[in-house]
């Protein structure tokens, strides 16, 4: 395919040479010529044979309108398309922060298939993830971006009419920086700044300087969320008991002065608000129907920053329209934020995610709501990764261009247009957490992939969870699924190798500690000895195929900074399943009398399990996931 263009085309000249490279389409004469124009607003696109035109309202439209062009024009030589934006700012916040920072050629493959989308803006969340001159604590070996690169991720997306701006945190979720030695006089808690000093002032300067100066955009995100520890620690030590929210608003004025001297734009996470308005702490408190704020508090809130209000799992409209309605009374500008659910698995919650946006895009469209973000954390060590959400994204940029929801045929058309992968094989990555017995679209967020993984198999944590299951079949019916499906010659392919070798150690590994359990129950010294010498080494070298998968599509799309943590794990995995060989098989030819591992009753993982309708189970901390004994236990760790 060949195109020429014709019309106002400087602008969007170097970002379409990108796209049409990637997608093979080469520009020269003789090919369709394709009219560039600006247009009021609305999004058109069409060809009449050897003729087509793009015209567009923001430049960013124009990229998803060459993307539509070349899209249809594969199937037929005459269309025409319009489409109206229904948001002002749409984009994906990437999680920079813990530990999976992406290398900037990696950032520029998504920028790519983001401006195909037809999106426009990017928030990149750096807890400690970005250099500030005299700290050099901050961000140290977490493969913090340098100001140069940073830029180098500005200058690319801006091609495409995106937005990127920082996302940083000026209060609390900043564990990682305040677990150093020498800047303790920063810390309040583990991961609270300490407020109201003229150090943690000057710092606040000189984040705000960092996280912005690379960067064209005025926008910045200020943090401010889940800081229930807020004055708890050394805060209260040094001034008596001051209210959480007074204590909020002194600090969030020093904040915005800092933003306003650099006539930035800041937003900031809602939910502390919400919660101090119930009265308590928590998510339940956020998402409290009956939650109100105060006329007296209302008043003390600046109104000129943005207030986002961030939800992750509703099914139901008036969840949100509620909510929304409580934030009304702040007098901010509201911001959405959503989610593609990557946390703390090894796949994605598509079932949740695509249901829950739906709900939410769709209320906010009606509300009024003219700016919002899809979200994908990386909790406890990110073995997840954004590539694996595009399918996510594709939903957010669809529902971004259509007044009503997009049918599952827009949406399975665009992703494979845009990133060379079926719907189906993304669709096939929540399967590794939406097993037998869970509920349906995993709607309580169990995530079987990752503790099923690291569970000890002599101590058999999550074993009560999952007795009955079946799960070796699943697994197994899973990762053939996986193969089946996968295309060699697409560019993203190799995002499905750790699954798939992922379901290759849990169709073995899932059920072995309830094998293991009954095995020595009946005393069938046997059946353990074929298990100590045949099975668990099985299991062993599939884990280690599963890591050589892993460490290769980690180095291609993150700094190395981080992969340690899940070589570690790793590493645990194949080490006590050597253990659990040597000790069974001591057993098992007699030379000691009992194992007490497999004496032990299994219990229960939590509350949240299959006989009280919450899915089968949800962990959220490695270490929680490898042992009930102690990992670490610091009362001051100075």
């Amino acid at each position: 395919m060949k195109f020429r263009f014709a019309g106002a085309v400087s602008d969007i000249l170097p970002g379409a040479q990108l796209l049409l490279d990637e997608l093979g389409v080469e520009l020269g004469e003789g090919g369709v010529t394709v009219e560039v124009a600006l247009s009021e607003g609305e999004l058109q696109v069409g060809r009449e044979h050897t003729r087509a035109y793009i015209r567009y309202g923001r430049k960013h439209q124009f990229f998803r309108g060459l993307g539509l062009l070349i899209q249809h024009s594969r199937h037929s030589d005459t269309f025409h398309l319009q489409e109206n934006q229904q948001f002002d700012q749409i984009g994906p916040m990437f999680d920079l922060s813990r530990n999976a920072v992406l290398t900037v050629d990696s950032f520029k493959l998504m920028l790519n298939k983001m401006a195909l989308m037809g999106m426009n803006s990017v928030m990149l969340y750096m807890e400690d993830t970005y250099e500030i001159k005299g700290e050099p604590y901050f961000g140290y070996m977490r493969g913090r971006y340098t100001q140069a690169e940073l830029k180098e991720i500005d200058d690319y997306a801006d091609q495409f009419g995106i937005e990127a701006f920082p996302s940083i945190q000026t209060l609390a979720h900043l564990e990682e920086f305040l677990k150093w030695e020498p800047i303790k006089h920063y810390r309040d808690t583990k991961g609270a700044l300490l407020v109201g000093g003229e150090q943690t002032d000057a710092l606040i300067e000189r984040m705000i300087e960092a996280a912005s100066a690379p960067f064209r955009s005025k926008k910045i995100h200020i943090g401010m969320d889940e800081a229930e520890e807020l004055g708890r620690g050394k805060y209260l030590d040094h001034n008596g008991y001051v209210s959480r929210f007074d204590i909020m608003i002194a600090h969030l004025e020093k904040v915005l002065a800092a933003v306003r001297r650099r006539g930035l734009k800041p937003m900031m996470w809602s939910d502390m608000f919400l919660k101090l308005a119930s009265g308590g702490g928590g998510d339940a408190a956020y998402y409290d129907k009956e939650a109100s704020i105060p006329e007296e508090m209302a008043r003390q809130i600046p109104k000129d920053v943005d207030m986002v209000y961030w939800d992750y799992t509703h099914m139901e409209p008036e969840d949100y329209e509620k909510v929304i309605a409580n934030h009304r009374p702040l007098g901010c500008n509201l911001v959405f934020a959503g989610a593609v659910w990557i946390f703390n698995t090894f796949g994605v919650n598509y079932g949740l995610s695509l249901n829950a946006s739906d709900v939410a895009l769709q209320v906010c469209k009606q509300e009024g709501i003219r700016e919002v973000y899809a979200t994908m954390w990386g909790d406890d060590g990110n073995e997840g990764n954004p590539f694996a959400a595009l399918l996510g994204l594709q939903l957010y940029a669809e529902h971004a261009y259509s007044e009503e929801k997009p049918s599952r045929t827009q949406l399975a058309e665009r992703v494979k247009f845009c990133t060379g992968i079926e719907m189906e094989t993304f669709l096939q990555l929540k399967d590794l957490d939406e097993i037998p017995g869970q509920e349906p679209n995993n709607a309580k967020q169990s995530n079987p992939s990752k503790f099923l993984l690291y569970q000890d198999v002599l101590l058999g944590m999550f074993d009560k969870q999952i007795e009955g299951l079946d799960l070796a079949n699943h697994y197994a019916e899973l990762e053939q699924s996986i193969r089946g499906k996968r295309n060699s010659r697409a560019e993203l392919d190799y995002l499905f190798e750790m699954p798939e070798k992922l379901s290759a150690v849990l169709k073995r590994k899932s059920e072995i500690g309830i094998l293991l359990k009954q095995a020595y129950d009946a005393k069938d010294n046997d059946t353990l000895r074929h298990m100590a010498k045949n099975v668990l080494p099985a299991i062993s070298r599939a884990v280690q195929e599963l890591r050589l998968a892993h460490r290769t599509q980690w180095h291609r799309m993150f700094k190395p900074f981080g992969w340690e943590v899940i070589d570690i794990r790793y590493g645990g995995v194949i080490t006590r399943l050597d253990t659990a060989s040597f000790r069974i098989l001591e057993y098992a030819e007699g030379r000691v009398a009992r194992i007490e591992e497999l004496e032990q009753e299994r219990l229960v993982f939590s509350t949240t399990h299959r006989g009280n309708h919450k899915g089968v189970g949800w962990c959220s901390h490695y270490y929680r996931m490898a042992s009930p004994n102690v990992f670490y236990h610091v009362l001051n760790p100075f």
